[in-house]
């Protein structure tokens, strides 16, 4: 029993540090990274990896059940609503880049 035990909790704190892993990188993207569409792809892939690798880890910790179920629920709506927002954002940014602080022009290929 204690192996299981043992082998749960290195799971747990091997999917908690990778979590904070992909969270810290994205923070260093949002601070980093010269234009909004670079910082928002930053931001929105590695935070939501890193959600996903957390919230999987506290249903590690808590086993089967509701809280689970709950967990699953939050993680389904936060990977659905990420990467919808950071559309929305970088459709607005495109088309009124001035009003937004950025004097940047997207590529040639976005244009229609």
């Amino acid at each position: 029993m204690e192996v299981i035990s043992l082998l749960r909790g290195s799971v747990i704190v091997f999917l908690l540090a990778s979590g904070v892993f992909f969270f810290s990188v994205g923070t260093l993207g949002l601070l980093r990274l010269p234009d909004a569409f670079s910082r928002m792809h930053a931001t929105t892939k590695c935070d939501t990896l890193g959600e996903g690798l957390v919230l999987i880890a506290v249903m590690v910790y808590f086993g089967p059940g509701l809280i689970s179920i709950k967990l699953f629920m939050i993680m389904a709506f936060i990977w659905i609503t990420n990467p919808t927002a950071a559309h929305i954002i970088a459709k607005a940014q495109y088309h009124n880049p001035e009003e937004h602080g950025s004097s940047l022009h997207p590529p040639r290929e976005l244009e229609e």
